[in-house]
């Protein structure tokens, strides 16, 4: 007799939140987009897809969705990595059973529904880095990251020059997953669409309500 199928284990997500919204005036995950800030759009599109959200923030960040939170523990203005980094280790403490930590930012509304299926799909090894992508466009904040490259990601970040991403996806192999633009009315929308002005925040309403 044939064993049943056994479901994938589900990846922990973290919500990357650290970053500072100095051309908005205010916090972005905050501002409101059809009656629902932009981190609870996020959570609720992710949380179907996911075993657990964390929010890699301060402590003393404000938490109304009631998620767990993170700080990074790499102390300064590191950027994205630092999260990652920290998001890794966490898991490692934990004793967590997962291969690989599915990031996204708190600051893209429109994530996909099947952001982590399409991308554990092609980690087909518990080292490879896969990341997001669209119209030709790489996203790696929208990345899973294997547990395995925790040390080499705190070594690296321990030089005062490494920071960027694409310099630190270099040391691994990557695989590059392309998601399609969503046809509205208004236009195509890119389904990774960050708001990083009051421009962007009145686009995003506009699809948003398009999309509702």
């Amino acid at each position: 007799m044939t064993a049943p199928a056994v479901a994938p284990r589900r990846p922990p997500c973290l919500i990357l939140a650290g970053g500072k919204s100095s051309r908005m005036g205010t916090d972005k995950a905050f501002l409101d987009i059809g009656g629902e800030t932009i981190l609870a759009h996020v959570a609720r599109r992710l949380r179907p897809q996911v075993a657990e959200i964390t929010l890699n923030a301060q402590a003393d960040f404000p938490n109304p969705l009631r998620l767990r939170l993170l700080p990074d523990r790499i102390i300064g203005q590191i950027g994205p990595l630092a999260g990652v980094f920290s998001g890794l280790r966490d898991i490692l403490d934990r004793g967590l059973p997962a291969t690989h930590l599915l990031t996204a930012p708190s600051d893209s509304p429109f994530v996909p529904a099947d952001l982590a299926n399409r991308l554990e799909a092609e980690a087909d090894d518990p080292n490879t880095i896969v990341i997001a992508a669209s119209d030709g466009r790489d996203h790696p904040v929208f990345g899973l990251w294997p547990i395995s490259i925790a040390d080499d990601l705190e070594s690296w970040l321990s030089g005062p020059d490494n920071r960027r991403i694409k310099d630190f996806l270099r040391r691994h192999r990557v695989v590059t997953v392309e998601f399609p633009m969503i046809g509205t009315p208004q236009g195509l929308l890119d389904p990774f669409f960050n708001i990083n002005t009051p421009e962007d925040l009145q686009e995003a309403r506009r699809f948003a309500k398009e999309l509702s």
